[in-house]
């Protein structure tokens, strides 16, 4: 691709945006830690609602999109899209516990409310394994399709483009700290918005596609792998049943609860928890969660969707797009590089945007990575264990120093990696089996730290057994895969609570009268401290955060139907789907207004 002078401009211009505001936030970062990973714990609902949003719209994502609708068609997003029920399970159930708990991260949580040797291993043990190692692992996937879309559209080398985002993305994540970072996703977000509909505007309105109509008309009359029908928002149940078992039946049934996936964490967790922690309020908690559900899968998925689309009536086969990349190194070879290719339609002026929006992409998650693998490193690891009682200025420092040494170790990872959905199932694969525990150990006071421990290393033994399993030639398939890990975790973990050690009754008092979770599974430990029941538990919150859930969900996945529905020109499926957002959205209203009253 050839950039002209106004690309350039442009392109420079969106980057400059984005990041000279945070050059005014170094100073109140290296304040303290509460400040360089927590902003003071004063951030908006709006400005952590963006930021979520924001981090989760990575480099990688549009790539992995346009790789399920190539293979899978447009249902493959399921996959993705049952993460829903995880996203506004932690709006309701969780984020004003989170907020609740005063801690600085997630990680803190497990001293609060566990006890003994075992809370603090888990806490060390999870500072390293989530902070540098799984942590990098994600960082990699994201800077897996930077190169590729580097590649694509400029020739450069891996090595080139690492350095180039690294050196961005470094500076500003060690100088400016969270708020920085929280005001870089703000001005992203609606750069990299403009940039990924004018793409996909682009490609849809190429003379081969024939805009809308003509997209859905190609595509209607083209049958994939097994009959497969690229448009169908709903997996084919009768003619492609192993594909609907994959990409949509275990996704709801089992995967949603189950994985442990970065962004989507079964009770919130990492840079979500994060931004709840963050909040300036128990409401700002809630409000800034729901924004990014809603916006993260409702604003966002569709232009991604229709370039995937419209990538195959112009490159139908993998061949073709081989074809159109001679000199492109074999190993970046796959569906997935399809979106960077279309990019090579948009005229001049709007491929400055997409590149300003590209660096956008890639560097609002690599930012929030960093910023929040360095406080698991620091806060959780180097001060609880290594060094404590140094001044607030010294971690600060350690902070800037393990952003560095973050960023260098994924960049080394990127070369061990080839698609974008290879990364996307090692993750699942690793993180399976125990999302369970992260939903119940809140509502059930027999969870231990033991449990927790029990869970990671039953489920990385599992996976682990699988993957060498892969490697000499026996398959048992992805589903069946997850439905053994989760099994064995879940056996594991749970055998635990009842026969491992128990939290001390002391430690147990202490975390109810703090956070006051709701429900049956603290009666015990009610009758223990002589608290009556319902005296700290809000009247009706649970029945009401159920009734959020069921809204919210409904809200959302119409609310996403709607719009493909009106793109495909199918108005009455459109209009029908539009009456049920209204009434649940209506009911959504109603049940926030109560919450928050």
């Amino acid at each position: 691709m050839q950039l002209h002078t106004l690309d350039w401009i442009i392109a420079l211009a969106s980057v400059a945006i984005c990041f000279i505001p945070a050059l005014f936030f170094g100073k109140r970062s290296g304040k303290s830690t509460a400040e360089f990973f927590a902003s003071g714990r004063s951030v908006p609902w709006w400005l952590a609602g963006l930021s979520m949003v924001a981090t989760t719209f990575s480099s990688d994502t549009p790539n992995l999109v346009a790789n399920f609708v190539r293979t899978q068609g447009v249902a493959g997003n399921w996959q993705w899209w049952a993460f829903t029920l995880t996203g506004v399970a932690t709006v309701f159930f969780y984020a004003r516990l989170w907020r609740r708990s005063g801690v600085l991260t997630d990680l803190e949580f497990y001293e609060l409310r566990y006890s003994g040797t075992a809370a603090s291993a888990v806490r060390g043990f999870r500072a390293v394994y989530l902070g540098l190692l799984f942590n990098c692992m994600i960082m990699a996937t994201v800077n897996l399709a930077a190169c590729k879309i580097a590649a694509v559209l400029f020739g450069f080398s891996r090595w080139q483009t690492l350095l180039a985002v690294g050196l961005l993305n470094v500076v500003f994540a060690a100088h400016s700290g969270l708020w920085g970072v929280l005001v870089i996703d703000m001005i992203q977000f609606f750069i990299k918005m403009t940039a990924v509909i004018a793409a996909a505007y682009f490609a849809v309105e190429l003379p081969q596609v024939g805009g809308l109509h003509g997209l859905v008309d190609k595509l209607s009359h083209v049958r994939g792998p097994g009959g497969l029908n690229y448009l169908n928002m709903l997996p084919d149940f009768k003619n492609n049943w192993d594909l609907a078992v994959a990409v949509f039946i275990i996704p709801l049934a089992v995967q949603w609860w189950a994985v442990w996936y970065p962004g989507a964490e079964p009770g919130g967790g990492s840079y979500i928890a994060q931004r709840m922690l963050a909040s300036k309020s128990e409401k700002d908690a809630l409000g800034g969660t729901l924004f990014f559900n809603v916006a993260h899968y409702v604003l966002r998925p569709w232009p991604w969707i229709l370039v995937g689309l419209a990538s195959l009536v112009v490159y139908p086969q993998l061949s073709d797009l081989g074809k159109a990349l001679p000199n492109l190194d074999p190993k970046l070879l796959g569906h997935d590089i399809a979106f960077p290719v279309m990019l090579r339609f948009m005229p001049v002026g709007w491929i400055g945007l997409m590149l300003g929006g590209l660096v956008a992409a890639n560097s609002s998650t690599i930012l929030t990575h960093l910023n929040w693998g360095a406080s698991y490193l620091v806060h959780d690891f180097y001060r609880r264990f290594l060094k404590r009682g140094a001044a607030e200025h010294h971690y600060v420092v350690a902070g800037r120093v393990a952003t560095i040494i973050l960023f260098v170790s994924s960049s080394a990872l990127v070369f061990a990696l080839d698609t974008a959905q290879e990364a996307f199932n090692l993750i699942l694969r690793v993180g399976a089996g125990t999302g369970l525990l992260y939903l119940v150990r809140w509502f059930w006071w027999r969870v231990t730290a033991w449990c927790e421990i029990v869970a990671m290393i039953s489920s990385f033994l599992v996976a682990a057994a699988l993957q060498v399993l892969l490697k000499n030639g026996v398959d048992i398939g992805a589903s069946q895969g997850l439905l053994l890990t989760v099994a064995v975790t879940t056996v594991c973990w749970i055998g635990t609570a009842y026969l491992g050690p128990q939290t001390e009754t002391k430690a147990l008092i202490d975390f109810y009268r703090k956070v006051h979770p709701a429900g049956p599974g603290w009666a015990a430990i009610r009758v223990k401290a002589g608290i009556p029941t319902g005296e700290m538990e809000e009247a009706g919150s649970f029945p009401l955060a159920l009734a959020g859930w069921a809204a919210g969900c409904i809200m959302i996945w119409s609310a996403l139907f709607t719009v493909g529905n009106f793109l495909y020109g199918r108005l009455g499926y459109g209009f029908g789907l539009l009456a049920v957002f209204a009434v649940s959205a209506a009911a959504l209203i109603a049940v926030v207004r109560r919450l928050w009253r």
